[in-house]
């Protein structure tokens, strides 16, 4: 509890208002993941809810660390960078799979409404 104790009032702010939010955005997620009804609707909520929600949480890292310490630490950037590469690759993998899976007739439906949407 003295590590909190000592922070500036700016940093207790942005790191609160910063988890918050990344929290969100992972909730977001979530529930994306829940009211979606099929396999490819369900992919992209959770993709961006991690990808932004451990944003929130590893830049709020950051600035603890670097408030509690007095300089800049940047420890955490390599796990941010790790989840901003693997999840988008996990999604695509993930995606090709399931149209490698799927029946030709699902396949064809699914081609046309990404045609239709792009």
């Amino acid at each position: 509890m003295n590590d909190v104790a000592g922070l500036p009032l700016w940093a207790a702010l942005l790191i609160s208002l910063l988890l918050l939010a990344g929290a969100a955005f992972m909730l977001m997620g979530a529930i994306g993941l829940l009211r979606f009804k099929t396999f490819y609707e369900r992919l992209h909520a959770p993709a961006m809810g991690t990808s932004l929600g451990a944003g929130g949480v590893l830049t709020a890292s950051i600035i603890f660390f670097s408030a509690r310490d007095g300089r800049l630490a940047l420890h955490d950037v390599l796990l941010g960078i790790f989840i901003m590469i693997t999840t988008p690759v996990t999604l695509m993998l993930l995606t090709r799979a399931a149209l490698h899976r799927d029946p030709p007739e699902k396949r064809a439906r699914v081609r046309k409404r990404r045609k239709r949407s792009g």
